[in-house]
């Protein structure tokens, strides 16, 4: 089979999903291309995938239509000859870059008038494919294929080097005590965002036992991860902002045990196949979980969720205000039992 183009999905949980559908691709046959049209903040984790042949920046922000930069790049990749392209966004404009290449078969679910532009389009089907993964890897197959099999696992490769230089430039240590991995931020928004000092209770709970604990997050979340340190008694170790995604990627794979938002860390930290406590609020774990079974999934399940809001629409937020630390902490260890 020919070289397939991948125009793959802007945020990093999804682009660590999509790895389930590049490993499908290569079970298919394995000596198939793959490369990624993608976000230049993701390209590090494809590096991480072994699957992917070559990764290609998308010189566009998130939402920018720029037809003519998109023309262009089109043009610019027709010399590489693919055969499929492969569009994981619903959007109209991800499948105008493989029409102006003249990728013979572009395959892609319908979604905002853009049937005209694919030559393989698929209706989703909600009903049967319920979590993105699914229907991420659905679009590998022939149209109507059932999915039999367990979907693939992402799994990210690391690297020594690039870990022990993050170490050392962040002057931390690993071996002599276990360490903790706290994900507390989530760019959605604040209604999947667990409340900080609940953060800092399991975070001085672990401290107090003599583990280290790392607070990871983007610039973002520098100072959510700072509030935290300071109620936790200044115990902590503030990377967030500190850290490039390989960076992330490297220390998370050291961690002794993560809890997280549901958030592209929590994904990243599953293709690590760390053991893990993800907690849910607004979202649904049955539509975006961890993909790692040594994952457990903490969630209330009210009523009122998940309402998928990146804000909670009745001002309470009861689905992670009442979701108590000492039930993490319960969960926590009943993992590292396992």
């Amino acid at each position: 089979m020919g070289a397939v183009l991948i125009v793959a999905p802007s945020w990093v949980g999804d682009m660590v999903m999509a790895q389930s559908l590049f490993k499908v691709l290569k079970a298919q046959d394995a000596g198939r291309a793959i490369d990624v049209l993608a976000p230049g903040w993701t390209l590090a984790l494809l590096e991480r995938m072994p699957e992917v042949r070559d990764a290609i920046e998308m010189p566009l922000g998130h939402g920018q239509l720029q037809l003519l930069t998109r023309r262009r790049l089109g043009i610019s990749l027709r010399a590489a000859g693919y055969e499929q392209a492969i569009l994981l966004p619903n959007s109209f404009k991800s499948a105008l870059i493989p029409y102006w290449a003249d990728i013979p078969r572009r395959t892609g679910y319908v979604g905002e008038l853009r049937q005209w532009l694919l030559t393989d389009c698929r209706k989703l089907d909600r009903v049967r494919l319920t979590q993105t993964v699914q229907r991420f890897v659905a679009l590998g197959l022939p149209d109507g294929a059932v999915l039999t099999d367990p979907v693939p696992e992402p799994a990210l490769d690391t690297s020594n080097e690039n870990g022990r230089a993050a170490l050392q430039r962040l002057g931390l240590q690993t071996g002599q005590q276990p360490v903790l991995a706290l994900c507390p931020g989530a760019e959605f928004g604040p209604a999947k965002k667990w409340p900080e000092a609940y953060y800092a209770e399991v975070a001085k709970t672990w401290l107090e036992q003599g583990w280290q604990v790392w607070l990871f997050g983007s610039a973002n979340d520098v100072s959510v991860c700072d509030r935290i340190n300071t109620l936790a008694g200044s115990g902590c170790e503030v990377l967030a902002g500190q850290t490039r995604l390989e960076d992330a990627i490297d220390l998370l794979a050291m961690a002794s045990f993560v809890i997280t938002n549901d958030s592209g860390l929590m994904h990243v930290a599953a293709a690590l196949q760390r053991p893990m406590v993800a907690i849910y609020g607004s979202s649904d774990p049955g539509f975006t979980p961890p993909l790692a079974e040594t994952a457990q999934i903490e969630r209330l399940g009210l009523d009122c969720s998940p309402c998928f809001k990146r804000e909670c629409p009745l001002g309470h937020l009861n689905c992670l205000n009442e979701l108590l630390p000492e039930r993490i902490i319960t969960a926590m260890e009943e993992v590292m039992k396992r």
